[in-house]
């Protein structure tokens, strides 16, 4: 009997999923059994069982926003997809568990490679992706710079941005990671800390970046905006200083700054299925070729899902990357 983890009321996650055993279940109309391979696991979906602000879901529900995998049955009718393909099953579809069943529309073809990279194709692919293009028009041989540049959407960020000809200025918290987001095309690297506009003009030859890129918010979003040029954006996509983004209203009305927020699902909305088509598909192709690369901190099977809880509720050197469950 297929096992998944099951969540019906909020707590830590230790204390309330449970693993069980389910009935094997058949697909309906246009539906597809799809048999998870690895499924990426976010500090989102610790959120979601806790219940945080924001992240309150409906229960009971099944965890995990993201994954791959193979499919295993079909019902009839469906065209798309046969029983061996590879898919992406849609975002936000319960992937902590080893079979899911979908609507086959809602999936899209999967390419051979790394099951585990792969795995983090939906949520930091399409968001660095809109990061990079949605806010700001940047062309070759303009800076960016963004914080918690050792995140996975950092480093996805940092590659994308390489191809597109734009250079980066890369902040993290720790100088042990800059050599190693140098090697993956980070044109600067700096510590954050006191003076970092005047280190990034240094930097950068005194040309000064057109969009900021803040996952840490708290006083490092101020950081970040003095380092802009007039007239550019800082987009939160994140806090991991637990703060809200402060940002000094006189430096904002001087320099023409404005203060965004990101939804990668909002910024897509905005697209074509058809260029929303196409990046995924190209998203889809660098992860599997390895343009784009993860750092992934281990992989757990779904026995095992206290501990890959545990590590994921990490942060920094604690952690070292994504944790992924191997169902």
């Amino acid at each position: 009997m297929p096992q998944a983890l099951i969540h019906d009321h909020y707590g830590e996650p230790a204390d309330v999923l449970r693993l069980v055993d389910l009935p094997e279940e058949h697909p309906q109309d246009g539906e597809i059994i799809v048999r998870m391979e690895a499924a990426a696991m976010h500090i989102a979906d610790i959120r979601t069982v806790q219940g945080a602000a924001g992240f309150n879901l409906p229960l009971p529900r099944t965890p995990g926003f993201e994954g791959v995998g193979h499919v295993v049955r079909v019902a009839e009718g469906v065209r798309n997809f046969r029983v061996g393909d590879r898919v992406f099953p849609p975002s936000g579809s319960g992937t902590f568990r080893e079979e899911l069943r979908t609507r086959a529309a809602q999936c899209m073809p999967a390419p051979e490679g790394d099951a585990a990279q792969l795995s983090l194709l939906t949520i930091n692919g399409p968001t660095a992706w809109v990061l990079l293009h949605g806010f700001a028009d940047l062309k070759a041989g303009d800076w960016l710079v963004q914080n918690g540049a050792n995140s996975s959407c950092g480093r996805y960020l940092v590659s994308l941005a390489r191809e597109a000809g734009v250079r980066t200025v890369n902040v993290v918290r720790r100088p042990g990671v800059v050599g190693e987001l140098k090697s993956l095309g980070a044109d600067v690297v700096l510590v954050d800390g006191p003076g970092l506009a005047e280190r990034v003009r240094e930097a950068t030859g005194g040309v000064a970046p057109k969009l900021g890129v803040d996952c840490v918010a708290g006083t490092a979003t101020q950081r970040l905006a003095e380092c802009l040029a007039p007239g550019s954006t800082v987009v939160c996509y994140g806090a991991m200083s637990g703060q809200p983004c402060q940002l000094d209203f006189y430096l904002m009305f001087r320099n023409d700054l404005a203060l965004r927020g990101i939804s990668f699902r909002r910024e897509l909305n905005k697209r074509t299925h058809a260029q929303v088509d196409s990046m995924y598909q190209g998203l889809a192709e660098r992860i599997a070729d390895g343009r784009l690369k993860a750092r992934i901190a281990a992989t757990y099977p779904l026995s095992m899902w206290r501990e890959a809880f545990a590590q994921a509720a990490r942060t920094g050197k604690e952690r070292e990357g994504k944790v992924i469950l191997l169902p």
